[in-house]
C-alpha cells in the first residue's frame, strides 16, 4: 500500500477513531487530542502496518494504547513514593485532601466518627483500615474470622450512615 492510500485510509475512519477515544475518556476534548496523537502516530509508523491485518484494528489498537500509556503517566506522577525509614506516608495520592481546610475538616469528621464506634467495632475496623488483614485480626484478637468480618462491615454501615452527608 502507497502513502496515498494509507493516508486516505486513515481520513476514512477518522469518524469510528473518534468516538473510540470519545468512548475511552468520556470528554470531547480529550478525545480530539487522543485522536490526534493517534493519528500522527500512525501516520508516523506506517511501515509497520503488514497489509494483512484488519486496517481499522491495528489503529484502534494504537489508540488504546496511547490511552493506556497516557492514564499510566498521569498516575504515576500524581503518586508520591515514600521514603521514610518507616514508610510513614505509604504513597499517598497528592490529593489527599490535607492540603485544605476542607479536607482537614472531613478527615476530622471522619476520625470523630470512628471515634463513636463501640470498641467491639472501631478496633477491628481500625486495624483493617491499618492494614492488617482479616485473619490477622483475629488473631491478634483472639475472634473467630466471621466475627471479625461482621464487625468490619457492620462498621462500615455505620460510617455510611453517619458520614451520609459528606458524599
Amino acid at each position: 500500500m502507497n502513502t496515498a492510500e494509507f493516508q486516505n485510509k486513515v481520513l476514512d475512519i477518522q469518524a469510528n477513531m473518534y468516538n473510540f477515544a470519545l468512548m475511552l475518556t468520556a470528554n470531547k476534548d480529550d478525545a480530539q487530542d487522543l485522536l490526534q496523537d493517534t493519528t500522527l502516530k500512525v501516520l508516523d509508523n506506517q511501515e509497520k502496518f503488514v497489509n494483512n491485518v484488519n486496517f481499522k484494528g491495528w489503529v484502534m489498537t494504537v489508540m488504546r494504547n496511547i490511552f493506556i500509556n497516557n492514564y499510566r503517566k498521569i498516575v504515576r506522577s500524581q503518586t508520591i513514593l515514600d521514603q521514610t525509614e518507616d514508610l510513614y506516608h505509604l504513597n499517598l495520592s497528592q490529593d489527599s485532601g490535607f492540603e485544605s481546610p476542607d479536607g482537614a475538616m472531613n478527615i476530622k469528621e471522619i476520625n470523630g466518627a470512628i471515634n463513636l464506634l463501640s470498641d467491639d467495632l472501631k478496633v477491628p475496623f481500625s486495624m483493617f483500615v491499618a492494614g492488617y488483614k482479616y485473619n490477622e485480626i483475629a488473631d491478634k484478637l483472639d475472634l473467630p474470622l466471621g466475627t471479625v468480618k461482621s464487625r468490619i462491615f457492620f462498621a462500615r454501615q455505620n460510617l455510611q450512615k453517619q458520614l451520609k452527608h459528606m458524599r
